[in-house]
């Protein structure tokens, strides 16, 4: 697959968004472990084990998914690669006791999820930037 329809890509940032907020509001490290592998699975085994991604498949029709605008899996990684750098970082700092570290790690990932869903992709940015 060299393209990712966008809404499993947003579904993934939803995910992202989901998880961290749930982290915070429940002062839960456990669910930035969890996502954390949710996010680090797919970079070592490709898109289609990623959980939000595989959850999303089943809320659109596969028509939708056909005639949606795509991202080039390059990118989808680049992205990836840089929000499980974070949740991994952020959750060191949690088992670590480095907590208010661990805020900052996963809130960067949040802005960017949230930012993203929202229309304007960070990663995107620096990608080209990179490029």
């Amino acid at each position: 697959m060299k393209e990712i329809p966008l809404p499993l890509i947003k579904a993934n940032q939803a995910g992202i968004v989901l998880f961290v907020l749930l982290s915070f509001v429940f002062q839960q490290p456990g669910f930035i472990y969890l996502l954390f592998l949710i996010q680090l699975i797919p970079l070592l085994f490709g898109p289609q084990t990623n959980v939000f991604i595989l959850l999303a498949k089943l809320a659109f029709s596969k028509e939708r998914l056909r005639s949606a605008e795509t991202q080039a899996l390059e990118l989808a990684r680049f992205n990836q690669t840089i929000a499980a750098s974070l949740l991994g970082l952020a959750a060191v700092s949690y088992l670590i006791g480095w907590n208010v570290l661990a805020y900052i790690f996963a809130g960067m990932v949040t802005l960017a999820a949230l930012v993203a869903v929202l229309g304007y992709c960070i990663g995107c940015t620096l990608y080209y930037q990179y490029k």
